[in-house]
């Protein structure tokens, strides 16, 4: 990380890096080659902005390459690449775990008795606080999801507030249409899974309304084409949020 913000510190642009560096960490997220080549070079600059804005950490002697760096911020900026980056202002943490990790919890339960727990996760985003994610070498590890666009979205969520699945909607769209958007959807998705049906979407989705939209934020990036068949009035409504249609692209 201290030799890529040396690479920023002398040439402050995107030909800092090496064609070489930034086509290897490319190659590894293929649903970047729906983009453009102009917006494939603006989703670049706004990863280097971000990588001078946050500060990286390693957790449990996780090592933090020049690949992991740049994967990281690529994916984390294809959310905003057309709202900008300061929907990500007011906090610059961003922690990486090797592999999953353990987050302890407390619930009290309806007799008033404190429980703790530990939930092994993936990834988890803090309201005004810093974004912890796990990292795999290996891809295969992530059983099909993508956890840093998850934790994003759980970011954008917050920009009003607790995450709720309802972030801050653009002049021109209509909060009626977004509600019954997603709580159809939501609720389909969650009579799907309890009745135990595979479906093409993480089940995780089901979890609670914030899940719901991260997740889906997540199929709409990476595999939009599922979001569109699955729940087409969802698809619309991200495309209108993000101000991207990824199948247009594609």
């Amino acid at each position: 990380m201290i030799q890529i913000k040396n690479w920023l510190r002398r040439r402050h642009n995107v030909g800092a890096l090496p064609d070489t560096v930034w086509e290897a960490v490319e190659a590894s997220l293929p649903f970047l080659a729906r983009l453009d080549p102009a917006s494939r070079q603006r989703l670049r600059q706004l990863a280097i902005e971000f990588l001078e804005q946050k500060e990286f950490s390693g957790a449990a002697g996780q090592e933090l390459g020049h690949e992991l760096c740049l994967s990281v911020a690529l994916q984390a900026c294809l959310p905003v690449l057309n709202l900008g980056l300061a929907a990500y202002d007011g906090w610059v943490g961003i922690v990486i775990y090797p592999g999953d990790f353990v987050i302890p919890r407390s619930v009290v339960d309806e007799a008033g008795v404190l429980h703790d727990y530990e939930e092994v996760a993936l990834g988890e985003a803090w309201l005004g606080g810093p974004v912890v994610l796990s990292w795999f070498d290996d891809p295969s590890e992530y059983e099909g999801a993508n956890v840093v666009i998850h934790e994003f979205a759980h970011k954008l969520d917050m920009l009003n507030g607790d995450a709720d699945g309802l972030p801050p909607l653009h002049a021109g769209m209509s909060g009626e249409a977004w509600h019954d958007a997603f709580e159809a959807a939501y609720a389909d998705m969650c009579a799907r899974v309890d009745a135990e049906e595979d479906t093409l979407i993480d089940p995780y989705a089901t979890e609670d309304p914030a899940e719901f939209f991260a997740v889906t934020s997540e199929v709409f990036f990476v595999s939009p084409e599922v979001l569109f068949d699955e729940y087409p009035d969802v698809y619309r409504q991200l495309a209108a949020f993000y101000r991207q249609d990824p199948l247009a692209l594609g």
